[in-house]
């Protein structure tokens, strides 16, 4: 197998002590960082492991999808929201143990697209961007507990923003938003989701959180975390297989756990492209 690792993901690198228990089971391992994971199929691997963050996933995903092989998930990150929404073991050792199982079986599921930039959880725009900024520094100090501790300072202090959401060309929502979030998983910040969201479905799921009082704001965060943030007063819910979100020019974005730019925010899924192993 070819293990592709995030040094960097959860303030420690793990990448030595994962290949080393893939090893011990039996397993003949090559190591590349997550920087070369183009690279990762070179050597036509009967199966990928990712280690790492969230972030990470996506585009070990995208290969594992090119090259046919599943994918196995050692979650070494803060948030580890992927591992949460499919089951899979946050422990690195019971991680280990299922990665390295010829036997285990497999969960074929989307894979999302932002634009040309793969995602598995959720790519959103307006505070949760902002409570991303604030919560990377208190990583270090309060691990998953940050990103609650950056939704509140967002939550006090950010803006909304205009957008004009659409889902398979209807439009779904048109004006200022606390938050718009696509999902596939659905799961992000460290505990947050869309209940609504499948990944086994092929198809993406979008909420708009209409923009409003910061009291109700309260309202919606907290129905986010329950997972049952689409079922609330002015918050738009749909699904489809392409999501076009029309934002200001340079409105950046949170995809799984990374801050990034997008040009033409456009989504869609690719049903049934990933196998992930789910022992």
């Amino acid at each position: 197998m070819t293990l592709v690792a995030n040094a960097r993901s959860g303030g420690t690198d793990a990448s030595g002590a994962v290949a080393a228990a893939l090893r011990a089971r039996g397993a003949g391992v090559a190591v590349l960082d997550v920087g070369a994971v183009e690279a990762a199929a070179e050597d036509d691997p009967e199966r990928l492991v990712v280690a790492g963050g969230d972030g990470s996933i996506g585009p070990a995903a995208a290969v594992a999808a090119r090259a046919g092989v599943p994918l196995a998930v050692v979650a070494t990150g803060t948030a580890n929201d992927f591992a949460r929404a499919l089951g899979l073991p946050r422990e690195v050792g019971a991680a280990c143990a299922l990665a390295a199982d010829p036997d285990a079986s497999t969960r074929a599921i989307e894979l999302a697209w932002a634009g040309e930039r793969p995602f598995v959880n959720a790519a959103s725009c307006g505070l949760s961007v902002l409570a991303a900024r604030r919560a990377a520094p208190l990583k270090p100090r309060l691990g998953p507990l940050a990103y609650a501790a950056g939704a509140l300072r967002a939550g006090l202090t950010g803006r909304a923003v205009a957008a004009t959401v659409r889902c398979d060309g209807r439009v779904v929502h048109d004006g200022p938003a606390w938050q718009v979030v696509v999902g596939a998983t659905g799961a992000f910040g460290a505990g947050s989701g869309l209940e609504e969201a499948d990944p086994g479905d092929g198809l993406l799921d979008v909420v708009a959180v209409g923009a409003g009082s910061r009291a109700a704001l309260v309202r919606r965060a907290w129905g986010l975390r329950r997972g049952r943030g689409a079922r609330q007063p002015g918050v738009a819910h749909a699904r489809g297989a392409r999501i076009e979100v029309a934002v200001a020019p340079g409105t950046r974005w949170n995809v799984d756990g990374e801050v990034c730019a997008l040009g033409p925010a456009a989504f869609r899924a690719q049903a049934g492209a990933v196998e992930v192993v789910v022992g």
